[in-house]
């Protein structure tokens, strides 16, 4: 089994876009790329009707004046807590009172009986810029076909990507949302949860995406 997982792999990626992962770029076929921000959530219905009117006409604005096209993703998964469970044990164990001791086993007891009766969402929400090479004309084709200037491919697309970017952080801070752009080790460990078992926790997933590579390197 262990030497038919290289062949599967391979196999798999001829199914997916994604041809190589630079710093924070995707590189996609066809000539495209693509750069993903991961947004921090907002508790909306804890807000008064008035901030949650103005949040919703100041996102209206937001998404009706951007120049370019986004993808909006949520992420809706059931949340793997044997970790965290296995976490509370060894801190049980470790711990020298008595009294904390105790406490812990009974908060142990209640997650774990939590978890049986309701079940424990994980939601994230990432915002995807895309960018094309026919942005930059025929030049640009060219660029993403071209063995030659594949380097010239990605520095225009990590300069346009970044400056889509930056505009609209600068527009999602003032909404008070906090976003990052992800970064290489980042976007390995959310296409690896994408195109994988949902149901593996974020441990199981970073472990098993650090052997994972798409493409090479460039230096």
């Amino acid at each position: 089994m262990a030497k038919s997982a290289p062949n599967n792999a391979a196999s798999t990626q001829k199914f997916i876009e994604i041809l190589n992962i630079i710093e924070d770029i995707v590189i996609l076929a066809g000539g495209n790329a693509c750069l993903v921000l991961e947004v921090q959530a907002t508790n909306f219905s804890l807000l008064s009707a008035e901030e949650q009117d103005a949040k919703l006409y100041s996102y209206a604005s937001l998404l009706n004046s951007l120049p370019f096209p986004i993808q909006i993703v949520i992420r809706t998964k059931r949340l793997n807590v044997s970790s965290y469970l296995k976490l509370l044990e060894e801190e049980k164990i470790k711990t020298q009172n008595e009294s904390l001791a105790r406490q812990i086993e009974l908060y142990k007891n209640f997650v774990a009986e939590l978890v049986k009766i309701n079940t424990i969402l994980d939601k994230k929400f990432y915002i995807v810029i895309a960018y094309s090479s026919l942005e930059k004309g025929i030049l640009g084709a060219k660029e993403a076909v071209g063995s030659s200037t594949q380097s010239n491919f990605f520095i225009g697309a990590k300069t346009a990507l970044h400056s889509k970017a930056d505009s609209l952080l600068t527009q999602l801070g003032r909404l008070n949302l906090k976003a990052e752009i992800l970064n290489k080790e980042q976007l390995l460990k959310f296409y690896y949860d994408v195109f994988n078992d949902a149901s593996l926790d974020h441990q199981q997933a970073e472990q098993a995406a650090k052997p994972m590579t798409l493409g090479k390197e460039r230096t």
